[in-house]
């Protein structure tokens, strides 16, 4: 059981990462700044997330990132 849980908590925690580094790399697009602060400053990232990334997909990768990562917290938690 424990097994299936880590892979679980993997599948979710690879998920979010992927979420992350896409959000990541158009804040480096948008401006070399704005990806430094993403990368330097967790609350900048989800600000970025939430106001200023743009994407046509934006609200399944921000809900995929936060989401992905939070499960996988939750799942290593239980």
């Amino acid at each position: 059981m424990e097994i299936i849980k880590t892979i679980a908590a993997l599948v979710f925690a690879i998920a979010g990462i992927v979420g992350w580094i896409i959000i990541l790399i158009e804040a480096f697009k948008d401006e070399i700044w704005k990806g430094v602060l993403f990368l330097l400053c967790g609350l900048y990232g989800l600000y970025y997330a939430i106001f200023d990334f743009e994407h046509e997909n934006k609200w399944l990768i921000v809900i995929l990132a936060l989401a992905g990562s939070g499960i996988a917290a939750g799942i290593m938690r239980i």
